[in-house]
């Protein structure tokens, strides 16, 4: 870091200089210094603004955006000197833009504070994000469906309460993920339609004396709209708080596939092997081979809950219109983007490395009394109203379970016990296979079902 400890732009009104630890403590360029592209790119619009309008010269605007282009080459080359004593990336950028251009970059700041301009960069940034994210979704929900289409027919136990509950087939698992990402890919693009509205004209909280165009600016950077009330303009952080909160539901979406992934890899279920590089062995235990992604992302996912709980509570005090507190809604969020993104790139790799075994899924079908609901519902289309044929099919089981065998395993006979209405077509009903095929309904999971739905979901994802 470089110092100028005598450049500071509100330097007027002090009469000694501020202490270093309270420089480091008030300081932000160390993390929002990420920002730069989006700094730049709203200094560059608000400049083109001020030149339409006559605020400044248009000698200043090609000064500024001659200036600008040597600080992005420098960004973007490391040559550029950050300093702490400039506290944060907007006064660096500015700072560096002067001493290459002089007056014109003093100009810059005419008509807008630092509170309209953080404002701003942080929607800019975030409505990136969200595009980078929507891209690893899709990415990520095109890898489910590949996965769904390879096991479109692989019959597995379906649960409730972790207990064998009726089949379903992989490929139908797997879809019930695409729908839940589905939703995530949803809730960002809503919320980004709330990120795309420019604070920038709200000035440190009042607005400005100079005949701005904020509808000009908007349209430079691609915003939807303006922000109507200047006040809430630089204070307000309910899209950041949104976007945190999409994420936090993104996170437990992945938190409840990793739980399963980490189950289904156990030896003692066996459903599937997870791709070696997804996975550390034991530094004693030489057989092990432990399921680590998807255990650090139900990690993470505690990590962005507490994210958004960071910028729910950082809000929660706060009164109009801009405080200092709201310097510490960054790192929450650079970290919730980060955490994101990351998880993403890396599951939608992983979703293609794991490996189905069928024959383990097949086994497990055969505990738990799979096919019990089947012999419900066979029993009802023959007449028996349902409660009863419940209460019939509950002694079957029992009975089966006194023998040790599944409701297949039991004779024409004994199944008569129970209902004379039992003919010996129930065996067709009382396979996985039956099972399955029964439920020949869109969002069924009937393999022929699974495939159309698969076919949609492609669609979706066009």
């Amino acid at each position: 870091m470089t110092s100028n400890a005598n450049q500071y732009t509100w330097a007027g009104r002090f009469s000694e200089p501020v202490s270093d630890l309270v420089k480091r403590y008030t300081a932000s360029v160390d993390f929002d210094q990420r920002m730069w592209r989006q700094d730049i790119r709203g200094s560059l619009a608000h400049a083109r603004m001020l030149a339409k309008q006559g605020i400044i010269a248009a000698a200043d605007l090609a000064d500024i955006e001659r200036g600008m282009a040597v600080v992005t080459e420098e960004i973007e080359s490391g040559k550029f000197e950050w300093s702490l004593d400039l506290e944060d990336v907007h006064l660096n950028i500015e700072k560096r833009l002067t001493a290459l251009v002089g007056d014109a970059g003093k100009r810059l700041h005419t008509g807008r504070s630092r509170n309209d301009q953080v404002a701003t960069d942080i929607r800019l940034y975030l409505r990136d994000a969200i595009d980078d994210i929507q891209m690893l979704l899709k990415g990520f929900r095109s890898a489910l469906v590949d996965l769904a289409e390879k096991e479109a027919s692989t019959a597995m136990p379906g649960f409730t309460h972790l207990q064998v509950a009726q089949p379903v087939t992989f490929g139908h698992h797997m879809l019930a993920y695409f729908e839940m990402f589905g939703r995530d890919s949803e809730r960002f693009a809503d919320c980004r339609k709330r990120v795309a509205r420019l604070p920038l004209g709200s000035a440190a909280l009042a607005g400005t004396t100079y005949p701005i165009d904020r509808e000009f600016v908007a349209e430079q950077l691609g915003f939807e709209g303006v922000c109507e009330n200047s006040l809430d303009a630089v204070s307000d952080r309910d899209f950041a708080i949104e976007f945190t909160a999409a994420c936090a539901l993104l996170m437990m979406h992945i938190s409840r596939l990793s739980e399963e992934l980490v189950m289904w890899m156990s030896p003692r279920v066996g459903f599937i092997q997870i791709a070696d590089r997804f996975c550390t062995g034991s530094s004693i235990m030489p057989q092990k081979k432990n399921p680590d992604v998807p255990e650090l992302a139900r990690g993470k996912t505690g990590r962005v809950y507490g994210q958004l709980m960071s910028l729910l509570t950082l809000m929660k005090s706060q009164p109009l219109a801009y405080n200092k507190d709201n310097q510490e809604d960054k790192e929450p969020l650079f970290d919730a983007v980060d955490t994101v993104t990351d998880t993403l790139r890396i599951f939608a790799d992983m979703a293609g490395g794991i490996t189905v075994r069928a024959d383990n899924m097949q086994a497990a079908l055969t505990q738990g009394f799979a096919t019990a609901t089947d012999l419900a519902d066979y029993l009802t289309k023959k007449g028996l109203p349902f409660r009863d044929a419940h209460e019939a099919v509950g002694h079957a089981v029992k009975a089966a379970e006194a023998k040790g065998v599944d409701l297949p395993g039991l004779t024409l006979a004994e199944l008569q016990q129970f209902s004379p209405l039992i003919e010996n077509d129930v065996y067709g009903v009382l396979t996985v296979e039956g099972s399955l095929a029964s439920r020949n309904h869109i969002g069924g999971t009937a393999p022929a079902q699974v495939r159309a739905a698969i076919a949609r979901a492609r669609k979706r994802l066009d």
